[in-house]
């Protein structure tokens, strides 16, 4: 049994392997060849939609069944590929897949003319996927080391376990507490350590204006050693998949495969993602059009860092950069003094939210004024998008779902003041305390040349 400590020493390894049966590989082995290619072309695969057609066929395949349902489903696969020809040719990821299909389709003596899986409508319906493995059984089909909690010696201390949340437009959460409002247009890293990688990206959500909220969200699940394979987690708006983007929902083929799993609370809307082997939960919501993302995890992976990585620009560590927060307080006053000058005018407030109707509104989903209170205020105020009040309301049912300390649940102005002002004052010290070593070093050396 490793401890902790010796956990955080192993370094995960990247990598994929496929492996065939009697030196010729199944289709299936081939079509993670195919899933392993279009995630190292992420880009490409998100922009032509290939991967989407790459999950779908492969969740179809994932159960073995009579070669005319593969075939049904390969031909199926093939019409999604050809969909996309116009915003993909000259792409490689689409060229790969069309050669994959057409190697598919001899290997299988697959006919190209044919139902396909889509149109076959009057077919019964399949038999329910097997229930997963409680928490009693999923411990006995893996090592220890795969299982976080039961890794960890008995006689010491319980893990303390953090929580991040971002949503909105945008608000974060970090693992310390501290709540920040920030502008983050484009892609920023929310997470990065040995065993894992969160990055979002941001897209305005009113022309010229600087609030954005994100659109796309990448999770990356470092191989770790007999537990887990390599995974890649990609939602973007209007795509929640129920599975990694190699179409699995688990871990891969290794012993501790069930201590990663995706699971679909609400079609679309909600997926769970669970890493029990470090103790990770993660939860991935829609809410109108626009992405949330909140975590549950233990403070030793937070801090297990790559040696070199100082973690600067780690949104849930660090916080957003101070060029890219904003002021609540200075946003509230200005959204004020613009009704009282709207109601002297007789007009209307732009978006059309006041700054009282906007705090009328939230007040029904959010009773308490705290943050998350005001985080829906202002993006009420600033978007016009009442879908906020519920990605408002949604991250704090996360926090009570995953925070550790139910007294922390809610957070208000004067404890965001204090985070912010601690943070002053740790920085002053450092610069204190740089300078004071300056001059030490000065002094120094001029009583050697004396």
């Amino acid at each position: 049994m490793q401890s902790p400590r010796e956990r955080s020493e192993v370094r995960p390894r990247a990598g994929w392997m496929v492996m065939g049966k009697r030196g010729r590989p199944s289709a299936l082995e081939v079509c993670r060849v195919l899933a392993v290619f279009l995630s190292l072309f992420p880009s490409v695969s998100l922009q032509c939609k290939i991967l989407k057609c790459n999950s779908e066929f492969w969740a179809s395949t994932s159960n073995s069944g009579p070669e005319e349902e593969f075939c049904t489903a390969l031909r199926a696969y093939n019409s999604c590929v050809r969909r996309t020809a116009r915003t993909c040719r000259g792409d490689l990821a689409y060229h790969s897949a069309q050669h994959g299909i057409e190697d598919l389709m001899s290997q299988h003596n697959c006919s190209k003319e044919g139902p396909t899986s889509q149109t076959r409508t009057r077919t019964p319906l399949l038999p329910p996927p097997t229930p997963l493995l409680p928490d009693s059984q999923e411990r006995s089909d893996g090592p220890e080391v795969c299982h976080y909690e039961r890794s960890i010696p008995r006689n010491t201390a319980p893990p303390n376990y953090t929580h991040c949340g971002f949503f909105g437009d945008p608000h974060l959460r970090t693992f310390d507490d501290d709540f920040q409002t920030c502008k983050v247009e484009g892609a920023w890293p929310l997470i990065h350590n040995k065993y894992l990688s969160v990055q979002v990206t941001n897209t305005p959500v009113v022309p010229g204006s600087v609030a954005t909220a994100t659109s796309k969200l990448t999770i990356i699940f470092k191989n770790f050693q007999e537990c887990v394979d390599q995974k890649m987690y990609h939602a973007e708006t209007d795509e929640l998949p129920a599975a990694f983007a190699d179409g699995s929902k688990n871990g891969g083929d290794r012993h501790g495969a069930n201590t990663l799993r995706v699971v679909e609370k609400v079609p679309g809307q909600h997926v769970e993602i669970q890493a029990r082997y470090i103790g990770t939960t993660i939860v991935v919501r829609q809410v109108g059009r626009y992405l949330t993302f909140a975590v549950r995890m233990p403070e030793e992976v937070v801090n297990s860092v790559e040696e070199g990585d100082n973690q600067d620009l780690y949104l849930c560590l660090h916080g957003c950069p101070a060029n890219q927060r904003i002021d609540f307080r200075n946003f509230r006053a200005r959204a004020a003094e613009a009704q009282s000058a709207g109601r002297m005018r007789g007009n209307s407030v732009a978006h059309g939210f006041t700054y009282q109707s906007a705090k009328a509104k939230c007040k029904e989903r959010l009773p308490v004024e705290d943050l998350y209170f005001q985080s829906c205020v202002f993006d009420l105020l600033s978007s016009g998008d009442i879908n906020f009040t519920m990605a408002a309301y949604y991250a704090f049912e996360d926090v009570k779902m995953l925070h550790s300390n139910s007294k922390r649940y809610h957070i208000y102005e004067n404890d965001a003041f204090l985070n912010s002002a601690a943070q002053t004052s740790r920085d002053l010290f450092s610069l204190f305390s740089l300078n004071l070593l300056a001059v030490l070093l000065w002094i120094e050396c001029c009583t050697v040349h004396l």
